[in-house]
């Protein structure tokens, strides 16, 4: 009986109802959603900037969705830089994944904050934090901030924008599945070649 219902809404008329609703709200709903995602890891990035480029259209929905994460994100810096003396949050920096992002961004600050504001998918939360930690100038963090989050947004929007090419084509989800795949493989080779720079500094 559930999956009956379920069924029953995924037909394209009643998605491009739904759509339309969420646009009458205004760029709102897309940049909180997006912004929201700097606080609330587990929200599914892809998901949200690929709906703000169906709703909104590929240029505003890329809009909306760059100025919501980038918008998330440097709050996330900024108040992490703020209470960065207290005593809880000295406690967490020693954490090894939190200290390892640390030392990274110290060493190769906006190489490393640019090369993984391109993936959809990583531990983004964890680097706005790091950054804030380690003491990034806002100038970089934001420059490289910026330009990743550009590129990564628009390539999810554009996906998003003909999201009704999927609904008549599922076999071509197979791309966005790839694409994350590529995503989670990008992060994992740039923690990788980090780690690698780290030890052979640290050899000299």
């Amino acid at each position: 009986m559930y999956n009956l219902d379920i069924m029953s809404w995924l037909t394209e008329d009643k998605l491009l109802y739904l759509m339309e609703q969420y646009r009458s709200f205004g760029p709102f709903p897309g940049i909180a959603l997006t912004f929201m995602k700097s606080f609330v890891p587990p929200l599914p990035t892809i998901a949200i900037v690929g709906l703000n480029g169906a709703v909104y259209g590929l240029w505003l929905g890329f809009l909306y969705s760059w100025i919501g994460l980038v918008a998330g994100c440097v709050t996330t810096f900024l108040i992490i830089r703020k209470i960065s003396s207290h005593a809880y949050v000295r406690k967490w920096s020693l954490r090894p994944k939190v200290a390892k992002a640390m030392k990274w961004v110290r060493q190769s600050g906006f190489s490393y904050v640019f090369l993984l504001s391109i993936f959809p998918v990583g531990p983004f939360v964890v680097i706005n934090m790091a950054a804030g930690l380690a003491g990034m100038k806002l100038r970089s963090y934001l420059l490289a901030l910026m330009a990743g989050k550009a590129i990564m947004v628009f390539v999810v929007s554009y996906i998003g924008n003909d999201v009704e090419r999927f609904i008549r084509h599922p076999a071509e989800g197979i791309y966005v599945l790839l694409f994350i795949g590529l995503s989670l493989w990008g992060v994992k080779a740039i923690e990788a070649r980090f780690s690698r720079a780290g030890r052979e500094g640290g050899s000299k």
